[in-house]
């Protein structure tokens, strides 16, 4: 099953408008929303109205710009953005006097997606992958059974082998704590077709989860095109809703083994 999962709805008008457009033309499966932005309201007004599923996109690292942010919520949002942007590394390192702020942070944007769409997401990821950096990872602060993304999957040679022991770690890790999709990649660069048709193909026998960001200009364009269209025919598609929950797939891994 191949799921396109969209990025960044309600981050701004132009990136939910670009979103809902490429979901009607049946060019994505789902999105990823993000709370306490400028076009939150109303993206999760028309989502509803096209019957887009879509995930909390969760915020650590970005600025909210969006109205009536409680202050509690902004100055604990305030001090986890400052920490993360110092440098990329941050996220790999455990800061415990930010315990109390990313678990308020998360459930307050948690919280409120629930109110705007009235329902609970259907899967966990982050804006910049910031839903694994170290201090969510180690006090589990994501309840064990959800729906989360694992990291990127890359193959031998596309990053040092540290880089890559480190990501089979934390995947190891989420796939015994939560429902995972069985790879991850970005659509990025789009002008490799080659590349993306070698994704898309895996779809056949695995679980695959293509992340796209529409509001860029190039993806958005690539998603319209008919050589994307035809990438995807003929692939079985659909949402982080459809994986097994966590006891099937134990079921099955050990009958399998």
């Amino acid at each position: 099953m191949l799921i396109v999962n969209a990025d960044d709805l309600g981050r701004t008008a132009e990136a939910t408008d670009n979103i809902i457009s490429c979901f009607r033309r049946g060019r994505i499966t789902s999105a990823s929303a993000m709370v306490f932005m400028s076009d939150s309201e109303r993206a999760a007004g028309l989502a509803a109205a096209v019957r887009l599923e879509s995930g909390l996109h969760l915020n650590l690292d970005l600025p909210f710009d969006g109205p009536d942010v409680p202050t509690p919520l902004r100055d604990h949002h305030g001090r986890i953005v400052a920490y993360l942007r110092r440098g990329k590394w941050r996220q790999l390192l455990y800061n415990p006097s930010l315990t109390k702020a990313f678990r308020y942070v998360f459930h307050a944007q948690y919280d409120e997606y629930c109110r705007l769409f009235g329902k609970e997401p259907t899967q966990i990821d982050g804006h910049d992958h910031m839903h694994l950096c170290m201090n969510m990872v180690v006090d589990r602060i994501i309840p064990r059974g959800l729906r989360v993304r694992r990291n990127l999957t890359f193959a031998r040679g596309q990053r040092n082998s540290v880089n890559r022991l480190y990501r089979r770690l934390v995947d190891a890790w989420l796939v015994r704590r939560y429902i995972c999709s069985d790879a991850f990649f970005a659509i990025d660069p789009v002008e490799n077709l080659p590349r993306q048709q070698g994704i898309i193909r895996q779809a056949h026998s695995r679980n695959v989860e293509l992340m796209v960001h529409p509001a860029l200009r190039e993806e958005y364009d690539h998603l319209l095109s008919p050589a994307y269209e035809a990438l995807i025919q003929g692939v079985p598609m659909g949402t982080y809703r459809m994986l097994l929950k966590l006891p099937e797939r134990s079921s099955r891994g050990a009958a399998a083994g």
